[in-house]
């Protein structure tokens, strides 16, 4: 790393990438979503999801368009450098590292919660924190092997819901979907987004990979594609029978009155003893969901982290590779240091809500920098166009703004933290890194 850019090694195929994309987001599936239910109900909380999944179709083509004309780990970050110049490159790069960085500690916690089960004299948290350490060493060891590894879990992650499905749907009742499926009103719907981003939040990592991929330019569209539709059906799937088992109330709340994160598993206690195997074997099943995404999002967050780095806008150790494996060793210890540190916050509910602030800021940035691209450098090879060009990414961008703004009347607290994270590291970057000698530093890193 002294005179040439710190270099990831290509190894990713097509069907790992789906496995990443997928198991990137599938934890949406497991825990989460739910909350968006006390919110909005069945109704709101389906209204919401609905225009969010149509966000990310069009977010998801347009970003493939990005990607492969743009292949860097950097992602969004790379993206909007190339649009806009530095500083706002720098906005979408922290907000893609807050995202990804906020969200690992919200699905820690829901593993613990799960493994609390069978281990009731463990506490949560230290099961939270265990789980970081072996995964961050799992990501530090090798993409190949992490990647593997995440689609072995990610297949049974898919598996689970789809037994899940077809476990609790013979019990599904039409009744349980209308019942007080719209306590909120209207504004039950804008107050549900962030958990309907939960949904899908994250399946833009895969673009991070992009170094790491071979034949980016094909591959990573499959990736997206495929991953996105599979995605789509598993959310329907797992909304319609974790709710039509039982009404919406009983997955938000658990016995005591506490919002819950292990919904599948209440729902699943309406068909099955709690102490019965059924149950445990789909619970036991269903940490593969989780673990996907815990897995995914630390291995996107490592190459989001390492950018920054590499390029000068985070301390240099940040953007080295290791020697051996030749891995971001040091950028996913400093996230997991991070993340360990918000798992003591106990609040599910706000680390997810700052996560989607984290994402909608990349949407929006990354649908102008399509257009922006599009005009800018006309000539720039983009083996895959977004279709329908430019109503798709106008229509991400869109949604995503009223989304924004809906979490930012709704969630105004969580907003505030948000923005104060943004503007300190920015300031920092602005009067640190930007300093004559960081910039002597920078030009010496390529």
């Amino acid at each position: 790393m002294t005179n040439r850019k710190a270099e990831l090694k290509p190894t990713l195929g097509p069907f790992m990438l789906w496995g990443l994309g997928v198991g990137y987001v599938i934890s949406g599936m497991y825990f989460g979503w739910n909350l968006g239910l006390a919110e909005g109900g069945t109704l709101g909380m389906a209204i919401a999801t609905f225009f969010i999944i149509i966000m990310y179709v069009c977010f998801t083509f347009s970003y493939a368009e990005l990607a492969c004309a743009i292949p860097d780990a950097g992602g969004a970050f790379a993206y909007a450098s190339k649009a806009f110049g530095p500083n706002i490159s720098f906005v979408a790069g922290m907000a893609q590292i807050i995202e990804f960085v906020f969200a690992p500690p919200a699905i820690a916690a829901a593993i613990g919660s799960y493994l609390h089960i069978f281990l009731p004299s463990v506490p949560v948290i230290v099961i939270s924190i265990a789980a970081y350490f072996a995964f961050t060493l799992l990501n530090i060891s090798g993409v190949k092997a992490a990647a593997s590894f995440e689609l072995v879990i990610t297949i049974f992650a898919v598996a689970e819901l789809l037994i899940f499905a077809g476990t609790t749907l013979p019990a599904f009742k039409f009744e349980n979907l209308t019942r007080n499926n719209f306590p909120n009103s209207i504004m039950g719907i804008f107050a549900s987004i962030p958990f309907a981003i939960w949904f899908f939040l994250g399946i833009e990592g895969l673009a991070n990979t992009a170094e790491e991929t071979v034949n980016p330019q094909k591959n990573i569209m499959r990736g997206f594609g495929s991953a996105l539709l599979t995605l789509i059906i598993l959310c329907a799937l797992t909304f319609i029978a974790a709710v039509g088992v039982g009404g919406w109330e009983p997955i938000v709340f658990d016995d005591a009155g506490n919002k819950t994160d292990s919904p599948l598993p209440e729902a699943l206690s309406f068909i099955a003893e709690k102490n019965g195997a059924l149950y445990h074997l789909l619970v036991t099943i269903g940490l593969f969901g989780l673990v996907a995404s815990f897995h995914g999002i630390i291995l996107a967050a490592g190459r989001a982290t390492f950018e920054f780095g590499r390029v000068g806008n985070a301390p240099a150790f940040i953007g080295k590779v290791h020697n051996k494996f030749k891995t971001p060793a040091n950028a996913l210890i400093v996230n997991m240091i991070i993340g360990i540190a918000s798992l003591f916050s106990g609040e599910t509910s706000a680390l997810i809500t700052i996560a989607a602030f984290g994402a909608l800021t990349l949407y929006i940035i990354s649908m102008l920098s399509v257009i922006r691209l599009r005009r800018k450098l006309p000539d720039l090879l983009r083996p895959f166009k977004v279709p329908f060009y430019p109503a798709l990414p106008l229509i991400a961008f869109i949604i995503g703004v009223v989304s924004f703004s809906a979490m930012l009347a709704f969630y105004f607290k969580i907003a505030i933290l948000y923005f104060a994270i943004l503007i300190v590291s920015f300031l920092v970057f602005k009067f640190k890194v930007h300093s004559p000698q960081s910039t002597v530093h920078k030009k010496e890193q390529y």
